[in-house]
């Protein structure tokens, strides 16, 4: 069963909030300067033997970076301060574009698992690509290696339940995130506004994927530029999206994120497995693992607004779902009247027209203040990434919204350095080709049924 919409679970969560409305929260105050007070001179770093000394932390991030450039010994510190989440040293990290890359290179590691493979997903679909993507992780739990996957219940609320009763049967170890059925409610209380839209995949502890995509057909297409054919009909778009495959002392953070997951549900406890095996050095990628959800300490808002208030020369925003909060927004338009080159990637089609058109509401006064907007062409977009002065970068299930900052549970890691930041912006620069300018004039121009559609729109921009 291939679902054609996905969000028509957004407008339930909607009204399901609505069942459930308490005073709205808001997202905390973040001044870079009380940030900078609190700081510590060299930021904590972990590696493959442990705790870096502070001498050998500071030779790590010893580079002299230019006056246009990011300080990342100076911004690290920052952020493990506004975190509390040290960096990690000795990691490869390798960018995957769009679901036929990606979904190759899970299903390679999941062929390649001898102990233990831990899920994580927000959608999982009935589908052709998700019974291939089930069909192999039943064949290794019967092959002897331990699976356990916790899915999103309104995010999979379509799927019948026999798919996962299937998986359940072959002995894979399931949770279903805050169930929406009232009566399948655990000690935690019923949460159904609070979702899980992280995406990671975890292999035997060394291998970990995370990112934007999720286990559905729609990614079984490349998005038209990335792939060689265009597309004949809309039917046919592809979905532009991003994540990382990453090996290295950093899959530990993310086992242990997915396992604190798994206790958070009153779920039985996790069968014995390898899942912290000896940590080894992968590579010389520097990053740092975010795990925010409702109610915890903002980790990556906080993280993302830091690095956009104290950019130099540019902010590269690609953004599926693109509602940001006020803060935010003057961030954005405070680093462009500074002379920061800021541009944003934003769909042109959306699978959320609510979403959508409360994006747009905020494009007048982004457009006015110097911020440049593009609209992807011939694409759904759903990746989330940032990249900041070619040196400070972001891949993560988390939208710029008030959504994935305050009710969802997410994901996103951080990569420090040119190496991978000239990968990120390689890739920006492609999907900038890829895209049409939205200009203050023609913006001004737009009918009045699409303002009409912003302004109903934005007033359920905390629900969305």
């Amino acid at each position: 069963m291939k679902r054609p919409n996905h969000w028509p679970n957004r407008w339930l969560a909607v009204i399901l909030a609505g069942w459930c409305l308490a005073a709205c929260a808001s997202l905390p105050t973040v001044d870079p300067d009380k940030t900078k007070i609190q700081a510590t001179s060299a930021p904590a770093v972990k590696s493959a033997n442990g705790t870096l000394s502070e001498s050998r932390a500071n030779a790590l991030l010893a580079k002299r970076w230019s006056k246009n450039t990011l300080d990342l010994k100076a911004q690290a510190a920052l952020e493990e301060t506004a975190t509390g989440v040290p960096l990690i040293a000795g990691n490869q990290v390798k960018l995957l574009f769009d679901g036929p890359v990606t979904m190759a290179e899970m299903m390679k590691a999941i062929a390649g698992a001898k102990n233990n493979i831990n899920f994580e997903t927000y959608i999982f679909d009935e589908d052709e690509l998700g019974d291939k993507f089930a069909d192999l992780l039943i064949e290794k739990q019967k092959a002897g290696v331990t699976v356990n996957i916790i899915y999103d219940s309104v995010g999979t609320l379509m799927v019948p339940q026999a798919f996962f009763d299937r998986m359940k049967a072959a002995g894979i170890h399931m949770v279903a995130f805050n169930p929406v059925n009232p009566a399948k409610v655990r000690d935690n209380g019923w949460k159904v506004n609070n979702r899980d839209h992280r995406k990671m995949l975890i292999v035997d502890g060394k291998i970990g994927f995370t990112g934007g995509i999720n286990i559905s057909g729609n990614y079984s297409k490349s998005s038209p530029f990335r792939s060689k054919s265009k597309p004949k009909n809309k039917k046919d778009v592809g979905w532009r999206d991003t994540h990382v495959r990453i090996e290295g002392p950093a899959v530990q953070a993310m086992q242990w994120l997915f396992i604190r997951h798994w206790t958070t549900q009153d779920a039985d406890d996790l069968r014995e497995a390898d899942y912290f095996p000896t940590p080894v050095i992968a590579g010389d990628k520097l990053m740092r693992v975010l795990g925010s959800e409702p109610g915890g300490r903002y980790e990556i808002y906080k993280a993302m607004l830091l690095a956009i208030q104290e950019a130099k020369k540019s902010i590269h925003i690609t953004c599926a779902y693109f509602v940001p909060d006020d803060q935010t927004v003057d961030a954005l338009i405070d680093a462009a009247k500074r002379g920061v080159d800021v541009r944003l990637v934003l769909p042109s089609v959306s699978d959320s027209g609510l979403v959508f058109n409360a994006g747009r509401a905020v494009y007048d006064k982004l457009l006015e203040n110097g911020v440049k907007i593009h609209e992807l062409k011939l694409a759904v977009l759903h990746a989330k990434t940032v990249v900041i002065d070619g040196v400070w970068s972001t891949v993560g299930s988390a939208n710029m919204d008030r959504r994935s900052f305050q009710h969802n549970s997410e994901v996103n890691v951080i990569i420090l350095g040119a190496p991978f930041g000239t990968e990120m912006e390689n890739a920006f620069r492609e999907d900038l080709r890829n895209s049409n300018e939205v200009t203050l004039q023609a913006w001004r121009n737009r009918p009045a049924l699409t303002r009409m559609k912003e302004w109903a729109s934005k007033w359920w921009d905390y629900w969305l």
